[in-house]
């Protein structure tokens, strides 16, 4: 679970960085899945855009894949969500986390 003041820094860090991944029509499959899951294992932090023609709202999609990668949601905000799930072994993101 995230502290405010650790969601507000990863907050502020994907700001910098573009959506690698979108879910669209044909929902969320397992290969996208794994696909975010090695991503996160390199990086910790993904932005994910959910498009409109989605079965599933932006929220219930980040959730979802939340779950399936094993990650924590930081925000949901419009179409794109932001996913973090820490490497034990080389961690990428430091500073107050």
């Amino acid at each position: 679970m995230l502290t405010s003041k650790q969601r507000a820094y990863l907050k502020s860090a994907a700001q910098k960085i573009d959506p690698v991944y979108q879910v669209g029509k044909s929902g969320i499959s397992r290969e996208q899945a794994d696909g975010i899951a090695k991503y996160l294992k390199a990086h910790e932090l993904i932005k994910i855009k959910i498009l409109d023609n989605n079965l599933l709202s932006a929220s219930e999609a980040a959730n979802e894949l939340a779950s399936l990668v094993g990650a924590e949601v930081v925000i949901v905000m419009g179409s794109k969500a932001v996913l973090y799930k820490p490497n034990p072994e080389k961690p990428v993101i430091s500073g107050t986390l």
